[in-house]
């Protein structure tokens, strides 16, 4: 008997402290692409996707405040990795004031979409929600040569 009500109570501690257990489901935010831009574009024609470019400085706040609202959204994430290669490059180093030249990038953020050849497509100055996020990613998406969204299907 005693071995029941044991056996009974430590199965009841097993399944509470199971049930307590929390099951963390690991945020999805974009995926920046962590080579130059050139490596991108041979990436972007490899998957056959275009680009996104988060055109930032790294002394702008709405830039600050894209990387911790909009782009760790689970939904922004899941669209723009899978329809993009994705990168995100500080306008005042390295590649980055050649790209603000190509791009004629004047302001913070400057949010790009490209073509696998590296042709702008769309482009959105400022700090944007989430929603306008996934609205600027999918009119990308169908304004790019050659999309099925853009043929109706």
């Amino acid at each position: 008997m005693k071995i029941k009500i044991t056996v009974a109570l430590l199965i009841a501690v097993i399944s509470i402290g199971a049930a307590a257990i929390k099951v963390e489901e690991k945020p999805v935010a974009i995926n920046f692409y962590k080579g130059t831009y050139k490596q991108a574009l041979e990436e972007a024609k490899k998957q056959n996707k275009l680009i996104f470019i988060d055109a930032f400085a790294s002394w702008c706040g709405p830039c600050r405040l894209l990387s911790k609202n909009t782009f760790t959204d689970k939904n922004v994430g899941q669209y723009f990795n899978e329809h993009f290669i994705n990168l995100s490059i500080d306008m005042e180093k390295g590649e980055g004031p050649m790209l603000a030249s190509k791009y004629k990038v004047t302001h913070f953020p400057t949010l790009i979409i490209t073509d696998d050849g590296g042709t702008r497509i769309t482009f959105t100055v400022g700090y944007i929600l989430p929603d306008d996020m996934l609205g600027f990613g999918k009119y990308g998406v169908q304004k790019a040569p050659g999309s099925q969204m853009a043929k109706g299907k």
